[in-house]
């Protein structure tokens, strides 16, 4: 069964049924429309999807409560990612690949599908975000450390949002999970930069489109 989800679309997915799709996660309190200005730098072959989290946070939505809020819980995060796990298969159906992109919260959100699903990405874009320190039960970690998963991970090494504690949990994550293109932009703040989207197209370009 499909899930209904609230997604925003650069074109009708049904009109392009085998071109690669990109799937995006918003960072906490934005919405799906949020990462939609980032499409025309974005290769243009991509049929673009950007997905809305599950909970009210502001005039905005949230995957699940901050990590270091005492509100969080691993199954709020589960809550989260079961919808999209089988949402995302059935996009699949006829793609010639599926890649993910995160910023911020979202970037942990991304990471976690691929530890769901191994094998079933094409490579995924972590922005200015995080990778998930817990591991949920139905994670397959070991399958990655196996066959890492493709990871591009644009950062400014001073950004004022993500804990030193967590970007530290995150490297070491990914040190063993992960073939990880690691990019640090200095100024950028919390925050996506122009030359760093100019790098995911050529990420992207290269990684997947002439894979």
């Amino acid at each position: 069964m499909t899930v209904e989800l609230t997604v925003a679309w650069n074109r009708d997915p049904v009109q392009d049924p085998t071109a690669p799709l990109l799937v995006m996660f918003h960072g906490f309190g934005a919405d799906e429309k949020d990462l939609m200005g980032l499409v025309p730098g974005l290769p243009e072959e991509f049929v673009v999807a950007s997905v809305r989290a599950p909970q009210r946070e502001g005039y905005g939505y949230r995957w699940y409560p901050l990590y270091n809020d005492d509100a969080f819980s691993a199954e709020q995060v589960t809550a989260a990612l079961e919808p999209l796990m089988d949402w995302v298969r059935a996009q699949a159906k006829g793609r010639s690949s599926v890649s993910l992109l995160g910023f911020s919260q979202g970037m942990s959100i991304a990471t976690s599908l691929v530890r769901a699903m191994p094998g079933e990405f094409e490579a995924v874009i972590g922005l200015s975000g995080f990778t998930l320190p817990e591991e949920l039960p139905f994670f397959q970690d070991a399958q990655l450390e196996a066959e890492p998963f493709k990871l591009f991970w644009g950062r400014d090494p001073q950004d004022p949002v993500l804990t030193e504690r967590l970007v530290n949990l995150s490297a070491g994550w990914l040190l063993t999970h992960a073939d990880t293109t690691k990019v640090q932009y200095q100024g950028m703040g919390h925050s996506i930069s122009p030359q760093e989207l100019r790098h995911v197209n050529e990420y992207l370009t290269h990684y997947v489109l002439n894979a």
